[in-house]
This record gives C-alpha cells, structure tokens and sequence, in this order.
C-alpha cells in the first residue's frame, strides 16, 4: 500500500508520475469523506526503501475562513528543463468546482503558492496530460453539467502549460463521457477513451494531433460508470485499466473487479492481467505510467482506504 499509515479516513483518485530523479511521486484527494471539506492533496514518493512519509501538498481553503474540499489531482512532468505540475480542482462539487495548479522545480520537495487556471480552463480531469513529439502538451478534460449531461473536451497548450486553448470533443453526441485518456498512434493519430454512463468505455479519434476529433463511440471494453486510465507504451501498444463490468443502481456499483487489457491498435483489446477480483468493495480510479526502465506502475483506489501500487513488465 502507499500508505502504511494512512493520515485521512478515506481517500481516491490517484495519480503518479516519474520525477526527474527518477523516483516516483504518487498522489491522492483525503480527509473524511469524498466532498468533505477537510479534503486536501496528499503527497508520497516511493522510494526503494519504501514510500515516505505523506504530506498535504494542496487544500480547498478560499481566504481565511471558506473551505471546499479539493478533488483529482493530475501530476504532470513536461519534457525538458520546466517544473512538475499539480492539477487538481476545488468547489463544492464536481458541476461547480474549478481548475487550479501548483508547479515545483525541485521534484516535488517544495510547491509553488495555488493559482487558479483561466476560466473555461479546468486542467486534466482525472487522467495525465501527453507531450506530442512537437512539444505540444494535451490535457483530457471534461465537464458534469448541471443538467446532468457529460461531455469531454480537450485542454491544448503550445507554451509548455503556459496559456491553454480549448478543443471540442462532439459536443453534440448522446453518450454521456467524462474523464478522458489519450493514447498516442503513428502518423498523428490519436485516440481517447472515456468513462461513460452508457455501459462501456466510449472511444473518439483524432487525424490531425488532437485539434479536430470525429464522433464518440462505444468500445468492446465494458464500464460501469467508473474511471480508467491507459497508456501508450514504448513499443506502440497500449493498455488500459478499467472495472470489467455494466452499471448498477448506484454510481459506485461494478467497481469490485480491476483488469489491465491490452491492445495494438486500440481496437482490439484482451485481458492481461487481473488486479482484484472483489465482489463488494471499491476497486476504481486507476492511474497508469510507464517508466524509463520500462516497467508498467498503476496505482489505483483501495476500497477508499488506501491507494495500492502495483508493478507490471510490459507486454511484449
């Protein structure tokens, strides 16, 4: 677990990401419960001598006296010399919060003061942000309206996460999406996919790097209305995390069984492994990377009370 002792009651959401240094930064939202405002940002780095101590990096707290909980941190680290990034939101509740960022020079020690992203800008949602190979970071985002409807979008900057511009995902479509991931294909293709409230993860593609998409679609992947995460690996495969499963009464039914799924093409997928094969508890919210040795890391919601850590070797 990333953490032996945990410092909250609850926790979800993680994200991770391979420092400068090498080491790896995981993070999550924690405090009593999911929307309360004690919620904050926690931080860890896992080390070889096991994960340290965790500190509470970011918080909901607007002036002296109001605090929202905080919500879905994303750590990003751009290629080249520019710090680490902390995303994550703040507000009342999912349709009413909104993006804020932290940035360190120092892989992760010391946090830069909390600023608010632009409006219409709320950062990655859930899942990591990608580098294209002309330096061009895309971020997977999304909103829940207030009428209840889901749509993706995609957060584009040219400046290395300086300024921000906002690309459309088929703002019209009847699929209700959130919580986007990208994968990278050859020849300026690329591919999201997304958490749904239709049944299965819902798929949208891209010929021109991400500043046009065509329609959204259902995958052969089932999902219970819960997040996923997926990667593009070095070798040009792709994986994904997700809950084999179709939604239940409530929002947090399906999530009691975790599987890696592989694809070479995006289309195709099969099962690789089995992370937990639970039959009431809370196995969701999945984060995966690929490191510079070439393992596979996924962290991911321990039944809200920890987060779990898990290493794979890359499929071949």
């Amino acid at each position: 677990m990333v953490f032996p002792q945990p410092p909250f009651r609850q926790c979800h959401a993680s994200t991770l990401v391979q420092a400068a240094d090498g080491h790896l930064l995981v993070a999550c939202f924690g405090g009593a419960n999911e929307g309360a405002p004690d919620v904050g940002i926690w931080l860890t780095s896992l080390g070889s001598k096991g994960p340290a101590a965790p500190r509470q990096v970011a918080t909901g707290a607007v002036g002296d006296t109001l605090r929202y909980p905080a919500w879905n941190p994303v750590l990003f680290r751009p290629r080249g010399a520019g710090p680490l990034f902390l995303f994550y939101k703040v507000g009342p509740n999912p349709r009413e919060w909104w993006g804020m960022v932290k940035t360190s020079a120092d892989n992760g020690a010391t946090w830069s003061g909390p600023r608010r992203l632009p409006p219409g800008v709320l950062g990655p949602i859930k899942n990591k942000p990608v580098q294209l190979a002309n330096g061009t970071i895309l971020s997977p985002s999304s909103r829940e309206e207030a009428s209840g409807r889901w749509r993706v979008h995609l957060e584009k900057s040219m400046d290395q996460g300086q300024t921000w511009q906002v690309i459309p995902v088929d703002p019209g479509s009847a699929l209700d999406v959130i919580q986007p991931s990208i994968l990278v294909h050859p020849g300026g293709r690329l591919q999201l996919l997304c958490r749904s409230k239709q049944g299965a993860v819902v798929q949208a593609w891209s010929e021109d790097g991400g500043n046009t998409w065509g329609k959204l679609s259902k995958t052969t992947l089932l999902n219970p209305n819960s997040g996923t995460d997926a990667v593009t690996l070095r070798n040009g495969s792709f994986l994904i995390v997700y809950n084999p499963d179709v939604p239940g009464k409530d929002w947090f039914n399906g999530r009691s069984k975790l599987r890696v799924a592989a694809s070479a093409d995006g289309v195709a997928w099969h099962d690789v492994a089995v992370l937990e094969n639970g039959t009431t508890e809370e196995f969701s919210y999945p984060a995966i990377i690929q490191t510079t040795d070439g393992l596979v890391h996924i962290t991911y919601t321990y039944d809200r009370k920890n987060i779990k850590h898990v290493v794979l070797r890359a499929p071949k």
